[in-house]
């Protein structure tokens, strides 16, 4: 009978000379290194912090190759990724490479999901609801921790996505929608031990549905059966309160705060206030809201220019092309900042950004 080997050592330095997993494409591609501009916004030394990030998402690339691997090989003994509770492993890399100007988002995101998954037994679903300007990356960190989590991520039969203007278009039917809803739910539950549901435009989400989530986010107690449901993660992408945000955020740049410097004690009063008080939307008036039911509000700062550079130069590299710094600079002026005076923030943040790049392509 053969015996499963250890993790070879040839295929832990073959992975220390590829490139960390925030210079891959989406198709998986390998792509330059950073650049000296990247490391000036990490802040600390270049050629040590490099290194130090290479070797951590080395080490964590090791692991999830050589269980995808062994499970080719020696499939008997060998459970899907979607039937196994994941953990994150390349998720602080990614989202420390990949995410630019979002240090909140970043640092509470990556502490929510450890947490949450650390747990021996959770006795509630992980509820985290983000908030922010529409391209401030939201999806792009709901993308991020969906592929962390799974192999196929957003493709895998645990992670379900769901557009309230898409899915959930008509106010009439929505006694169908929420039996629609809980029945996913609950099928999708029953499939995977660990799940992950995505509800983007959550702000528009009529408040009947927003009250059939509630048995899903509820605190269960030790005794009750449902106690023993799979680990289970709910994200709110919102627009709601992003306006608030903004003006937090640049009343503290004017009165000489670095971005950086800017914490949750800041714009957590003003945040939560603001979606409670929206009159355009249910979402701050539902049981999630009054009853504590939603884990962490994430806010989700505007970009400036500086990022959209960064969110250009990553569209160049995920498309495996060559770019100037003279080009990143016109598709970063290509934006439309605010306020009118300052021009501050773009207006879209990165979102189009990654098709400007057409403009430029011979």
């Amino acid at each position: 009978m053969l015996r499963r080997p250890r993790s070879p050592l040839w295929l832990l330095l073959l992975l220390l000379l590829l490139p960390p997993p925030g210079t891959w494409g989406d198709g998986g591609r390998a792509r330059p290194r950073e650049g000296a501009e990247e490391a000036g916004e990490a802040g600390s030394c270049p050629a040590f912090q490099g290194l130090r990030e290479r070797l951590r998402a080395a080490g964590a690339l090791c692991r999830r190759y050589w269980a995808l691997f062994s499970c080719r090989v020696w499939p008997e003994g060998c459970r899907q990724d979607e039937e196994e509770p994941a953990r994150p492993l390349g998720l602080e890399a990614d989202l420390r490479v990949r995410l630019h100007g979002q240090h909140l988002a970043q640092e509470l995101v990556l502490t929510a999901a450890r947490g949450y998954l650390e747990l021996p037994q959770p006795d509630k679903a992980l509820a985290l609801s983000f908030h922010g300007w529409s391209g401030t990356g939201k999806n792009f960190v709901a993308r991020m921790l969906a592929e962390n989590l799974y192999r196929d991520g957003l493709r895998s039969d645990c992670v379900k996505v769901f557009i309230a203007t898409l899915h959930f278009p008509h106010h009439k039917y929505v006694d169908l929608y929420q039996e629609q809803l809980a029945g996913q739910i609950r099928k999708t539950q029953e499939h995977c031990h660990q799940t992950l549901f995505i509800l983007d435009e959550a702000e528009k989400l009529h408040p009947g549905l927003l009250e059939a989530l509630r048995p899903h986010l509820e605190r269960q107690a030790p005794e009750n059966p449902r106690a023993k449901s799979p680990r289970t993660i709910f994200l709110f992408l919102s627009n709601l309160a992003g306006n608030i945000i903004n003006e937090v955020v640049l009343n503290l740049l004017k009165a000489g705060w670095s971005r950086e410097e800017i914490g949750m004690e800041h714009l957590e009063p003003q945040l939560q206030a603001g979606i409670v008080e929206a009159t355009d939307s249910g979402f701050g008036h539902s049981c999630l809201v009054k009853e504590n039911l939603i884990d962490f509000f994430i806010p989700f700062l505007p970009l400036e220019y500086r990022h959209v550079r960064l969110c250009a130069r990553d569209a160049f590299l995920s498309q495996e092309l060559l770019y100037t710094e003279e080009a990143l600079d016109e598709i970063a002026k290509m934006m439309v900042y605010v306020p009118k005076e300052e021009q501050l923030f773009s207006s879209q943040g990165c979102k189009s950004v990654s098709q400007r790049i057409n403009y430029f392509m011979p």
